[in-house]
């Protein structure tokens, strides 16, 4: 295969870590894995390379020089439309509820194995990949409409604002209308790992979903939960 054309279709990386053993070593491993990587060590130049690079995926550190993670997270969120996976060695469920409401897609704890980041950056990337040709791409929910071609969705004829991993949990259970999703499913088809019992990412998403679908969160019609189940779409909300 020509070379131009092999770097053309790989998936571009950027990691933004001032580690730079770990930067390297993550580099290393990705390259060999079929991956373009860009490495920035300084957060205060993280949210220019986010958007003049438009990397496929977005490998971001809490914790840098220059400009934290979360902050260059919530900065180039609405204008970058890939997802975001955060990097941190804090294990605070704040951070990781905060890291969520500032629009990143999933959430890694260090130190993590080469292999459990590389399956779940996969299932990112999985997940940003268009509709297939003959797949069922809109549903119509009353005056909700969901699009997975365009990756969007409107309410009352206006357009939503969703991140990308709200816009996928909620196109999952709307696709899935009618049947219980149990956590285990959702981070499955989502995340690429188990559910460890503990991780409040999906129910953090589930929260901020509601009101922009104008579901009352105190007492929700459209996604309801399913004590010690998981959550359910309701067919004709």
């Amino acid at each position: 295969m020509d070379d131009s054309l092999q770097t053309q279709e790989q998936d571009h990386v950027l990691i933004i870590e001032d580690d730079e053993r770990l930067a390297g070593l993550t580099r290393d491993y990705l390259e060999a894995n079929g991956f373009r990587v860009t490495v920035e060590a300084d957060g205060g130049r993280g949210v220019e390379r986010i958007l003049s690079l438009q990397p496929d995926l977005v490998i971001l550190d809490l914790m840098l020089p220059g400009e934290d993670g979360l902050s260059i997270c919530r900065r180039v969120r609405s204008d970058y439309p890939g997802p975001i996976m955060m990097l941190t060695a804090r294990t605070d469920d704040m951070d990781q509820v905060l890291g969520l409401e500032m629009g990143a897609d999933d959430y890694v704890p260090k130190p993590v194995q080469p292999r459990v980041l590389l399956a779940r950056m996969r299932a990112l990337l999985r997940r940003a990949e268009p509709a297939e040709v003959g797949e069922e791409t809109r549903l119509t929910f009353a005056d909700l409409v969901i699009d997975n071609a365009t990756r969007e969705a409107w309410l009352d004829g206006e357009r939503i604002d969703l991140t990308s991993a709200e816009f996928d949990l909620l196109w999952l259970l709307a696709s899935n209308a009618g049947r219980v999703l149990t956590r285990e499913e959702i981070f499955d088809r989502l995340r690429g790992i188990k559910y460890d019992g503990q991780d409040r990412s999906i129910d953090v998403r589930v929260s901020r979903i509601r009101p922009k679908i104008g579901d009352d969160p105190n007492q929700p019609h459209r996604i309801k939960t399913v004590r010690s189940k998981g959550y359910l779409f309701v067919r004709d909300g």
